[in-house]
């Protein structure tokens, strides 16, 4: 079974990779779930009927060629199907933020136009029947945990087992219609419409077709080695690109196992039990891991703590040679398997990542020390650069040329080059087809030969590595005329524990300023050791000793910039600790945690005009939007605090 190779050539839309897989690796695993703490499986033939189902089932109550699905829930097998069947039957799923407010779904079922809607539970179907009547054209909503629908009997809401019994029944009478139907299908057809998640205004629905998702899964496929031996799991949003390319795309190519967890809480006691050979995490996952692992290891006994820090010497030493095949002594590789077998191998082991064989991160630069780190234990973490207008990979590391600061040369097949005001351009079989009902997006994006412009800023190293450096409408300048990249600067503060989120200032300023959110969990953990008491967040934030903390940082950052000749200019010179965690729901941050700077700026214009005042303490007030849809007031009086300015090497170099 395992020397079985995909087939290519006419099998160019995901309803034949399906049909195609049920009849090479039919008896493979092809998904699983864990269901109140059972794991289920389904094989490639299992699920080709089941999908067969669904569509006969869709197309039985009124879905049509061209009509848009919407799906809306945690990763669960039975909503990938969902795409698959609306694939089949020429539709276009449209895969949405399940932590989305009913506001945020009206805007992109009302766009997209969807006419039927899959969605996970009861509470889905709530947010939708709430929004209903400003969505003309839904009329089907089809859920799929029946827990709490007992007494919901509107028409038009129905349960996905008994769509699927009515497909059953349609197929029964009508053999060979799936087949025939997935036949239609054609590579250049739009296999699925995701929503960017909008940091600077309404989200747009990116247009991928099937080549764009085939050709760059395949490609990825290739780059990686990636084999129906594999084993990912799903539990990144279902609308964001990458989980469609890693959880979607490469599993129908190479045919590997699909794991879907019990839930968001789940996660990392799923994957001990499941020990995936193949993960993506953005780097906020890998820094939360590290986090835990050193709270842990200050409340461990010393011997053990001295064990830790022993055989983690010896790992950050070799481990990544090791790693990348390079040449290490022989006493060093007897040290490291004994740290092998006393420190890493059962770290590896709690954390589920005993069977990783690749590991990838994206999103954010990711901390060169966590990058480091998971890389001294044997784990190869690789970056890459991707967008949701690419289909993902626009640069991936290989194998054994990995750089911390990096994220690799092009991906195959991608054409990239630098334009004249700095920002990365690219061209690649991914790129999309076209942003729906966006014309003028489009044009503004796509040039008529194909180049797509990221919006990002970066350049090429001596060894033809790309390093993005900030997004490229960001990057202003200081009053003195130093490079000011904000993104960089919140990067390298986020690289730090303790701190989760920082939104940096300094464009037409004198000097750059930044707010930050600390980590409650790590600040947390510091300060009880400490004995330090809090009452919450804002509590905690205020405190003179986190101010220290958080200084430390702040320094530790501005020294590393010091060295930067570029911009050495662009030291944080005041900062304050924000009295309260920016916050999705309070639209502070997009769905996939990226700062809407807009937003910021705007709510808390107080606390910049404050960072470039002198003064050292500012009232505010600010709503909050609790977890139940409640809302409230914070009041706090923050503080600001003066940072060390290093003086640059060139200034050293000079005296």
């Amino acid at each position: 079974m395992g020397d079985v190779k995909p087939s290519n050539g006419a099998v160019d839309t995901f309803p034949k990779l399906l049909l195609d897989n049920a009849r090479r690796i039919g008896d493979r695993p092809a998904i699983r779930e864990k269901d109140l703490g059972i794991w289920q499986s389904w094989t490639w033939a299992q699920v080709k009927d089941q999908i067969a189902a669904m569509a006969a089932g869709l197309k039985v109550f009124g879905f049509e060629r061209g009509d848009s699905l919407a799906i809306v829930g945690d990763n669960r097998p039975q909503l990938y199907w969902a795409m698959t069947a609306a694939q089949a039957l020429g539709g276009t799923p449209v895969p949405m933020y399940q932590d989305a407010v009913a506001e945020e779904m009206q805007f992109v079922l009302e766009h997209a136009e969807a006419s039927f809607a899959v969605v996970e539970d009861q509470e889905q179907t709530d947010k939708l029947l709430e929004i209903m009547d400003r969505c003309p054209k839904l009329k089907e909503v089809v859920y799929k945990d029946p827990r709490g629908m007992r007494h919901y009997d509107q028409p038009f809401v129905r349960s996905l087992d008994s769509l699927m019994e009515a497909g059953r029944k349609f197929l029964a009478e009508n053999p060979g219609w799936f087949e025939d139907e997935a036949a239609k299908g054609k590579g250049s057809d739009i296999a699925i419409m995701l929503y960017t998640s909008g940091t600077t205004g309404r989200p747009k629905g990116v247009m991928l077709s099937f080549d764009n998702l085939l050709i760059t899964a395949r490609n990825g496929v290739a780059w990686d080695n990636l084999k129906e031996t594999d084993e990912v799991m799903a539990y990144l949003p279902m609308a964001w690109v990458g989980d469609n390319i890693f959880s979607y795309g490469q599993s129908y190519v190479a045919g590997f196992c699909v794991s879907c967890p019990e839930s968001s809480d789940t996660v990392m006691q799923d994957l001990k039990e499941i020990g995936p050979t193949y993960f993506f995490a953005p780097p906020r996952i890998f820094e939360t891991i590290l986090t835990q692992v050193s709270i842990r290891m200050e409340d461990a006994t010393k011997f053990n703590q001295w064990l830790y820090k022993t055989f983690m010497n010896v790992a950050r030493r070799v481990g990544p040679d090791l790693l990348d095949g390079k040449p290490v002594s022989f006493i060093d590789r007897m040290l490291y398997a004994i740290g092998e077998f006393l420190v890493y191998g059962p770290l590896k082991n709690e954390l589920g990542f005993s069977r990783f064989r690749l590991a990838y991160t994206a999103g954010e630069a990711i901390g060169p020390d966590i990058f480091d780190f998971f890389r001294s234990l044997g784990v190869n973490i690789k970056q890459l650069y991707g967008s949701t207008e690419a289909s993902v990979f626009i640069c991936m590391q290989k194998d054994g040329d990995i750089k911390p600061d990096t994220v690799g040369p092009p991906a195959t097949d991608v054409e990239l080059k630098i334009a004249d005001n700095g920002e990365v351009w690219f061209k690649s079989p991914g790129v999309f087809v076209a942003y729906y009902k966006n014309d003028e997006a489009t044009k503004t994006t796509k040039t008529e030969d194909g180049w797509v412009m990221t919006g990002d800023a970066g350049f090429f190293d001596a060894d033809g590595h790309l390093k993005i450096i900030d997004r490229a409408k960001d990057v202003g300048k200081l009053n003195n005329g130093t490079m000011f990249a904000p993104k960089y600067l919140e990067n390298k503060l986020k690289f730090f524990p303790f701190i989760t989120e920082a939104v940096a200032f300094g464009h037409e300023k004198d000097h750059a300023a930044a707010f930050i959110n600390i980590d409650l969990e790590a600040v947390g953990n510091w300060a009880e050791r400490r004995g330090l008491a809090y009452s919450g967040y804002t509590d905690l934030a205020m405190r003179d000793e986190v101010y220290d903390l958080v200084a430390e940082c702040v320094d530790k950052v501005n020294k590393d910039l010091s060295e930067d000749e570029a911009l050495a200019g662009s030291q944080i010179k005041r900062f304050l600790i924000l009295h309260k965690l920016l916050d999705a729901d309070d639209g502070e941050l997009t769905r996939t945690r990226k700062v809407r700077r807009s937003t910021v700026a705007e709510r808390y214009g107080e606390l910049i005009d404050a960072l470039y005042s002198g003064i050292d303490v500012c009232p505010v007030e600010a709503k909050v939007t609790f977890e139940d849809g409640r809302t409230g007031t914070i009041k706090a009086d923050v503080k600001i605090r003066e940072a060390t300015i290093y003086p640059s090497q060139q200034a050293q170099a000079a005296e």
